[in-house]
């Protein structure tokens, strides 16, 4: 059999979350505490021995469930009745394991949402400080899994603060709690009851507790809110990373005095215009190409071409809101876009949080605009036409 094993405590009654069954038992988004907690320990790359400690009088229950969600691996799998309180319920469990099991690791049901990462990262600690059993003073090396404190810390007496303790040094514990199995026995044969964990319980009898770090899903269930906390990142799992696209826009046109000028939906009394089927706004056309470049649905040109008259001397708001609406209907929306304008004119600096409210109202998204010029090169530099560029990011709806 396997030389690891993990005890599953899961026997607790529950009382603080106040919903009138054991702890254990009761659904995170519709699936036992005990079950997403065997779930993960059963996700382990390296054979484990797995010892449930579930409440005495729901034995044959714990006993189909761990069965049907262990499987194939169920000849790994042992429940035992717990006892009293929680140092009677893990002594159950230590002592259903076999002599052979060498490290132990000690785990509350109720944080279910533990990653098996944290398992490995426990196991391999205790693997590596077994040789510290060769010290006469001491019964070997525990691992427990930490978070730094973040809150400030007071110490007070009643209700009055008497000084602020520095949190540099304290941790927040978690589990699972990992021990040489036959020190953690003999630890637990001699220990007071009123140790609150395992690596309190091994720390009494002599031995060293070294932390590993913890994660911040493998938060305990113990009230309402820890209950609907869970739920939610059980949710945030469920819908997988975002998907994120990104697309490039260019457009630009040349100046037209017999036009009016329309940059960025703004209208630039005085300035010249720029050519175009269209109004020729090179801002509103790159937003649009960018947009469509990040849902892969063609360009500009592809979309609203200059022989479908509806487009002749339309505004740029027609075309951005036209990508925007092909993107709706291939499941997409816009994120953010960022819009660079290249010219000596017009000036846009003073009226750039106008423009970008025009076009962000079109886009539905935010709008960053800036501009440049080009030191007197090219043909932007000689002031016969503009460039824009733009970027948009967009995402699955």
């Amino acid at each position: 059999m396997a030389a690891r094993a993990v005890v599953v405590v899961a026997a607790g009654s529950g009382t603080r979350l106040g919903i009138g069954t054991a702890k254990a038992f009761v659904p995170v988004a519709g699936e036992r505490m005990l079950v997403r907690a065997l779930r993960t320990i059963l996700t382990l790359p390296e054979p484990t021995i797995v010892v449930v400690v579930a409440p005495a009088d729901r034995m044959d229950e714990c006993r189909a469930l761990v069965t049907e969600v262990a499987g194939a691996a169920g000849e790994y799998t042992t429940i035992v009745p717990g006892g009293a309180d929680r140092h009677a319920s893990v002594q159950a469990g230590l002592a259903a394991l076999p002599d052979s099991v060498e490290t132990v690791l000690v785990h509350d049901a109720a944080r279910c949402l533990t990653p098996a990462a944290q398992f490995e990262r426990v196991f391999d600690a205790v693997a590596a400080g077994l040789t510290v059993e060769a010290d006469a003073h001491a019964i070997g090396v525990g691992v427990v899994p930490a978070l730094p404190v973040t809150d400030t810390v007071k110490r007070v007496t009643g209700d009055v603060v008497v000084e602020t303790v520095d949190r540099s040094a304290l941790v927040g514990v978690q589990t699972p709690q990992g021990f040489p199995l036959a020190a953690l026995r003999r630890a637990y044969a001699v220990a007071e009851r009123a140790e609150t964990d395992d690596a309190g319980v091994f720390q009494a009898a002599g031995g060293v507790v070294r932390t590993v770090p913890g994660d911040a899903d493998a938060f305990k269930i113990t009230t309402r809110w820890d209950l609907g906390r869970a739920e939610a990142v059980v949710a945030e799992r469920a819908a997988g990373p975002l998907d994120l696209r990104v697309g490039l826009g260019v457009d630009v046109h040349a100046f037209d005095p017999a036009v009016p000028c329309r940059v960025g939906m703004l209208d630039f009394p005085g300035e010249p215009g720029l050519s175009g089927h269209s109004d020729g706004d090179a801002v509103a056309h790159a937003v649009c190409d960018a947009l469509l470049s990040a849902g892969g649905l063609g360009d500009i040109g592809g979309r609203f071409g200059t022989a479908d008259p509806r487009f002749a001397g339309a505004s740029g708001d027609v075309f951005v809101r036209g990508a925007v609406a092909l993107l709706q209907d291939a499941g997409l929306e816009p994120v953010r876009v960022t819009v660079q304008v290249i010219g000596n004119r017009p000036r846009i600096g003073a009226r750039r949080d106008e423009m970008q409210d025009a076009l962000a109202a079109a886009v539905g998204a935010p709008v960053a605009v800036s501009g440049t010029t080009t030191d007197g090169l090219g043909f932007t530099g000689r002031g016969e036409g503009l460039t824009a560029i733009a970027t948009a990011l967009v995402r699955s709806r």
